[in-house]
């Protein structure tokens, strides 16, 4: 059933028809993105539950269909994209799970987690949270810190930060230190600030 729901989920994110370049190869940018919250998700929690890995490897299902620029500019806006995405993405994975022989409470477990309901109460939304800011970190803040001001990279680093556990805070130190120079300074004046 669990390997199914994944082919199900890969499947799904490999028809993006946005993609990334990586160890020299084309990948559909949501397949690699999946891939990486697994990745993430076994270093941090390696004893994770099969609700949380399913949830990992959906956390971004199709959401090439949903695109930002649909939105309002601003946090309003930003804040709706989001959290209409978060409904979609439970919604997509509910039927692929469902076809792998889920029971009704496990789809509702990966949709819960997905939707980010509890994030600070519950451990496991939690530690989705943690892998994804993690996967970002590594593969995407380079390049996103590129297209703001220092003062805007700041702010964002901070709010991330906030939205961290302990144990996600000592994974991003640790890796911070593999940053670029530039970011790697923007991270320090965040933490300071």
């Amino acid at each position: 059933m669990f390997d199914d729901a994944i082919n199900g989920i890969d499947a799904a994110n490999g028809a993006d028809p946005n993609h990334e370049t990586f160890e020299g190869r084309a990948w559909p940018k949501e397949l690699l993105y999946g891939q990486r919250m697994t990745a993430w998700l076994d270093r941090l929690a390696p004893n994770a539950s099969e609700a949380l890995r399913l949830a990992a490897r959906a956390q971004h299902i199709e959401r090439w269909h949903i695109p930002r620029s649909d939105f309002d500019l601003g946090k309003k806006g930003y804040h709706l994209w989001r959290t209409t995405l978060y409904r979609y993405h439970a919604e997509r994975a509910a039927l692929i799970l469902a076809a792998a022989g889920y029971d009704a409470p496990t789809i509702a477990r990966v949709g819960q987690l997905l939707q980010k309901k509890h994030l600070r109460s519950d451990p496991e939304a939690q530690t989705l949270e943690d892998t994804a800011c993690l996967v970002f970190l590594e593969n995407y803040f380079a390049d996103f810190s590129q297209k703001y001001d220092d003062a805007k990279i700041v702010d964002i680093v901070q709010k991330t930060w906030a939205k961290m556990s302990d144990n996600g805070h000592k994974a991003a130190l640790d890796l911070a230190g593999q940053l670029p120079q530039r970011e790697l300074k923007l991270v320090q004046a965040a933490l300071a600030g």
